[in-house]
């Protein structure tokens, strides 16, 4: 099972350490109702147009987020 692990200083590491020390210090400091969207997804960006549609979703996710969550 460890020869499909994600290996140490992958970047799904990374972002699942960050997740769940971001995660432990919220709920010390009485964010109770802080959670995550379900998914993390990572893609190659090949080119400038796609790097300019990717900047657009994530600049306006932060105005989608309680749409989608309802």
């Amino acid at each position: 099972m460890s020869s499909i692990a994600p290996k140490s200083g992958s970047l799904s590491v990374v972002i699942r350490s960050y997740k769940s020390a971001l995660t432990k210090w919220c709920r010390q400091n009485g964010y109770f109702l802080f959670d995550w969207l379900p998914r993390f997804h990572d893609r190659i960006i090949r080119d400038q147009s796609e790097f300019d549609r990717i900047e657009e979703y994530i600049r306006k996710n932060p105005e989608r987020y309680h749409t989608v969550r309802t």
